[in-house]
């Protein structure tokens, strides 16, 4: 586990309520454990209770499980897991995602279908003429019962075949941190699904 967390590392922490995503840096590291030192109060999180981890390495995006073994304050113990995947080389996992949808700017709605997507963007496409230079609203439903709130900016536009519309890639902000993380985990875990299929 030393060489895939290291000292300094940003390390997502996300327990079995969503609502309690948080993020924290790491403060050292040993053969069982490494500190974790939370940006905010750990709620949500109780001691010896599993809860998902996210980490950016030079090997790609590591994913896995594990627990506090204590909690003092913001400072953490966490247990050094067991096992750890690779979802990807990529900052984000993307996925297939695909399906008809609509996006809104100024007022106007657009019909799109989505192609994939992933906590940096998605790529698209529509018949509609898109304006790159604006941002458009789009909600992505992550369970039943909750959806997350994007806002995409067209970076790429490439006109398809004739009367086949147009290909869109783009990036999304987010009006909190919670919003990207639900997506994030809403990703990684489809990640996993399709891949265990």
């Amino acid at each position: 586990m030393r060489e895939l967390v290291v000292e300094n590392q940003r390390v997502l922490i996300i327990p079995q309520d969503f609502k309690y995503v948080n993020e924290g840096t790491v403060k050292s590291v040993s053969a069982g454990d490494f500190v974790l030192e939370l940006d905010y109060e750990p709620k949500g999180i109780l001691v010896n209770n599993y809860c998902e981890f996210y980490t950016q390495t030079k090997h790609g995006k590591l994913y896995f499980d594990s627990y506090a073994k204590t909690i003092d304050g913001k400072k953490l113990v966490i247990a050094s897991p067991a096992k750890h995947k690779f979802l990807q080389r990529r900052q984000y996992t993307r996925i297939k995602f695909v399906g008809d949808t609509e996006i809104f700017s100024n007022g106007a709605s657009y019909k799109i279908q989505t192609l994939d997507i992933s906590a940096g963007g998605m790529k698209l496409c529509t018949s509609e003429k898109i304006d790159i230079d604006s941002t458009y609203e789009l909600n992505v439903q992550v369970s039943d019962t909750s959806s997350v709130k994007c806002y995409f900016h067209p970076i790429r536009v490439e006109k398809q075949k004739e009367n086949e519309g147009y290909l869109i890639s783009g990036q999304f902000t987010f009006d909190s941190n919670k919003d990207k993380m639900m997506l994030v985990q809403y990703c990684a875990k489809r990640n996993v699904e399709i891949k265990n299929k």
